[in-house]
């Protein structure tokens, strides 16, 4: 399987130009791919509909869109103004919801709702679940806040189940569509734009390590196939002082993290401000 996590910044690269083909060209061999930053009818993006385009563009894969927030648009009655994180899969995606993240109104400077998208996905392998989530970009405390939310949230996928579950009592209803009940996997990946770095306090949430005991990790962490491989995902200036980030990040169960093969930036591509994170794992 060949993973891809991507904030494409809707389209624009880091040279000011918008090209959604190119953000197409970047990701067109991968297999599953987390995109952030999304758009759908912005007067920034021409008013395009990316999810549509993106879907013509990568036509060998399905999709799945999560809004973080829906606006009116002046004069529409149905034509809504979006933006959010978005799923293309080589494999059906079997189901998928939308978590809205916990947030704080802010002052200055701007904040956004963000959300998680959680979809599993029909691999040969057995279901997967992706949660292709984007954290607030301001704030330590509200990012720790969202963490603690998706955790329990996701945290009893077995007794949870699915989208449903039971026995359809009402079959004139069709509520199954004559299908099984859809799977809810405990292997998962999480992947996206955290807005973090390594070793923060957020994520030591993720990894279920505590700072009062050093290399001390709690059952229910996620592991980081990158971790310690020094990679970037951001450059930004600081103070005058130019700074490398590894923002973006790919995590997984533990069961999922010995057929990790490899993990990498592709630092050449401007078609965003983030550099997409690759991970391929072994069937």
């Amino acid at each position: 399987m060949k993973l891809t996590t991507y904030n494409i910044q809707y389209g624009f690269g880091a040279d000011g130009l918008y090209s959604l083909p190119r953000i197409a060209d970047t990701i067109r061999d991968r297999d599953l791919i987390a995109l952030q930053e999304v758009d759908r009818h912005w007067s920034r993006t021409r008013q395009d509909d990316q999810p549509a385009i993106l879907a013509e563009l990568l036509p060998d894969h399905h999709i799945a869109y999560a809004p973080a927030f829906d606006m009116a648009l002046p004069g529409e009655k149905v034509k809504r103004r979006q933006f959010g994180p978005l799923i293309l899969s080589r494999w059906p995606i079997l189901w998928s919801r939308t978590w809205p993240l916990p947030k704080r109104r802010m002052l200055d400077p701007i904040n956004t709702q963000t959300a998680a998208l959680e979809a599993v996905i029909a691999h040969p392998s057995g279901p997967i679940k992706l949660v292709n989530l984007h954290l607030a970009h301001v704030g330590v405390e509200e990012r720790l806040a969202q963490i603690a939310f998706l955790q329990g949230m996701l945290a009893n996928p077995a007794a949870e189940g699915g989208p449903w579950s039971g026995t359809d009592d009402e079959p004139a209803r069709n509520w199954t569509e004559s299908e099984p009940e859809p799977p809810n996997p405990a292997r998962a990946i999480w992947a996206g734009d955290f807005n973090m770095e390594p070793g923060s306090a957020e994520y030591r949430a993720l990894l279920g390590q505590t700072p009062y005991h050093p290399g001390a990790r709690y059952a229910d962490g996620l592991i980081d196939p990158a971790a310690g491989k020094g990679l970037h995902t951001h450059v930004k200036q600081i103070a005058g002082e130019t700074r490398l980030r590894q923002l973006d990040h790919i995590f997984l169960t533990p069961d999922l993290a010995p057929l990790v093969t490899r993990v990498w930036t592709d630092t050449t591509t401007p078609a965003s401000d983030h550099f997409p994170l690759h991970l391929d794992l072994a069937p």
